[in-house]
């Protein structure tokens, strides 16, 4: 009977189940995203204008002088720009504590749990936001701390289960598409965000709409969704055939214990990590105060900014799924290996950035070459997500959730200081003071880079086997028997030729 039932339901689905998965975990993302960024629009709308005085660094445009104050002015707060960014940075204080807790949560009892309920507690948490803002920003600070508490879990938790379901030569396409969700939040979050906000008169509306969509992600995904093929009720039996082939050499089901050592001594992992804090911080800068250039220094109207605000994600996006297909063709076709692939994309997508924005901040107050500027600059960070965004799933995929939770949680502190050192650096929204701004982010970006170009590795760790004869033995012995390993085997092959 219960045989006959998992036959019927698996069935009812016309693609595979880790093509599913991969689905929900990008809808678990652009849900992440939205409930993230929601606020940096809907700080425009609740805080007083900003007055400048007349210069050639201040943008003046005629169309503003009828809308010059908020669409939602019977709701402003006297926030200046420091303590905005104080605002817009504390949801990261959060973030960056539940990364490596949920990397452990989502490896011991499943990615499932770790990702559903992270995300459901940022609904829940996004959804009460403006019934506490009245009680002085101190109120909106620690929900956002809480939104950042739950949404922390988000990537190591998805990371685990790609480790568990996505074969070696599907990682590009499948981890780009559940990664490239946070173009899509970003782009949904700043477009529907203006449009919401100018429908409704209210910067409220927004938290109720993306947490409410976030609680409707969490009850599909809880029917749909296992940590596991194994564990899956209505998986087809050749799908589940196929992946345990395709996983059996770099994925285990044993219970394993977390090799610390090795991971907290690894060079491609703290190269990895270099590299993650460079792109989160342009990344998070973009995201954060991209609406509030828009709207402090070209004077957008809130409906104008988000709208114009969301077009480079969208490039992104699509060279973020572009790129990835594009980096699975050409590694398994042998036109490059995965170690040079992983840092080709990586490169393109740190420096083209830094470039671009530069750009944009230079092209002064012509709005059009601005936007096209900064949609260039994050069409080039597309390729980040083929580039070292799956690389932890190269290093050790048994201990995905935990990598991830290492390099993103690390590289998430650049969410800490970015929204504030930018607020503190534009208190009056000229051009020069922004400048700055992606001069600092361009040195970041370079240094960063070059880090990772030296040091990264495509290579699979040999610590990531629970099975190795020289697993839980020091780095430098587990490296020579590696070593050794291989020579032997190029021997072997040498000798029978």
């Amino acid at each position: 009977m219960l045989t006959g039932w998992r036959k019927t339901l698996s069935r009812l689905f016309i693609i595979p189940q880790r093509y599913v998965l991969g689905i929900m975990a990008f809808l678990a993302v652009v849900n992440a995203y939205t409930m993230r960024t929601a606020l940096s629009v809907a700080i425009t709308e609740m805080v007083l204008p900003t007055s400048s005085e007349a210069s050639e660094d201040v943008c003046f445009v005629n169309d503003t002088a009828e809308d010059s104050s908020s669409s939602t002015n019977n709701n402003l707060y006297d926030w200046d720009e420091t303590t905005q960014g104080l605002i817009l940075s504390s949801f990261y204080w959060g973030y960056v504590l539940t990364h490596i807790p949920g990397g452990i949560m989502a490896e011991r009892y499943g990615g499932k749990y770790s990702l559903g309920l992270g995300i459901l507690s940022t609904a829940i948490f996004t959804l009460i936001t403006p019934l506490f803002v009245d009680y002085g920003y101190g109120w909106l600070v620690v929900l956002r701390v809480c939104v950042g508490f739950g949404e922390g879990t988000t990537f190591p938790a998805i990371n685990a289960l790609l480790g568990k379901w996505v074969p070696h030569h599907e990682r590009g396409k499948i981890g780009t598409l559940a990664f490239a969700g946070s173009q899509v939040g970003t782009i949904l979050a700043n477009a529907v965000s203006g449009v919401v906000i100018h429908a409704t008169e209210s910067w409220a509306s927004v938290f109720y709409l993306f947490g409410s969509l976030g609680v409707l992600w969490f009850i599909l995904f809880t029917l749909l969704c296992y940590s596991d093929p194994e564990s899956h009720p209505f998986i087809t039996e050749k799908e589940k055939n196929y992946l345990r082939k395709e996983l059996s050499n770099s994925v285990s089901n044993k219970d394993k214990k977390i090799p610390w050592k090795q991971i907290l001594t690894s060079t491609p992992l703290w190269a990895l990590v270099v590299a993650q804090i460079g792109h989160d911080w342009g990344f998070f800068a973009m995201v954060t105060d991209l609406p509030k250039y828009m709207s402090g220094v070209l004077k957008f109207k809130v409906k104008e900014s988000g709208l114009w605000s969301s077009l480079p994600y969208v490039v992104m996006w699509i060279v973020s799924l572009s790129s990835g297909w594009f980096c699975d063709y050409i590694i398994k076709r042998g036109y490059m290996g995965i170690t040079f692939a992983r840092k080709f994309f990586t490169a393109i997508a740190a420096i083209g950035p830094g470039i671009f924005m530069l750009a944009a901040s230079y092209a002064g107050c012509d709005r059009n070459l601005v936007i096209a500027m900064f949609t260039i600059a994050m069409g080039f960070m597309g390729t980040f997500y083929c580039g070292m965004k799956v690389n932890a799933l190269d290093l050790a995929a048994n201990y995905a959730g935990t990598l991830m939770a290492i390099v993103n949680g690390i590289g998430a502190l650049s969410g800490i200081i970015t929204p504030y050192l930018i607020g503190a650096l534009t208190e009056d929204q000229t051009l020069t003071q922004w400048r700055t701004v992606f001069w600092i982010t361009m040195g970041v970006f370079v240094v960063t880079t070059i880090v990772y170009v030296l040091f990264a590795s495509g290579e699979e760790q040999w610590w990531n086997r629970p099975d190795h004869p020289n697993f839980g033995v020091n780095v430098e012995k587990g490296i020579e028997a590696e070593k050794s390993e291989k020579e032997s085997k190029i021997n072997d092959e040498t000798n029978k030729f």
